[in-house]
């Protein structure tokens, strides 16, 4: 590749996909725990922590993409989410990827 064909590449940063499995009676469960999950979630945005999060509509997975030196570092900023810790979480996964910016 030359000089200025990388010159035109857009950067890429490192970040973790992470993907959190509910329980099968997720969309009940987590009702008391959701406003302390949505602004923890808002607070670890405004850090830089996260960079994008949400779920899908039928209750089967959250989806966090964050910033961590390591898989076990992304893995512990969703164990400390009150939705794993009360069970509305079961499975936390977390895959190394590759954030186009810009």
């Amino acid at each position: 590749m030359s000089a200025a064909e990388s010159a035109v590449l857009p950067e890429i940063e490192s970040v973790w996909f992470v993907e959190a499995t509910y329980a099968p009676d997720a969309a009940e469960t987590r009702v008391p725990f959701r406003a302390a999950h949505l602004a923890r979630i808002v607070e670890l945005k405004e850090a830089g922590v996260i960079v994008e999060a949400g779920a899908f509509p039928d209750v089967s997975a959250s989806i966090v993409l964050l910033r961590a030196p390591s898989e076990e570092s992304a893995i512990d900023v969703c164990r400390e989410d009150i939705y794993m810790k009360n069970g509305v979480w079961v499975e936390i996964r977390a895959r190394p990827f590759g954030r186009v910016v810009g």
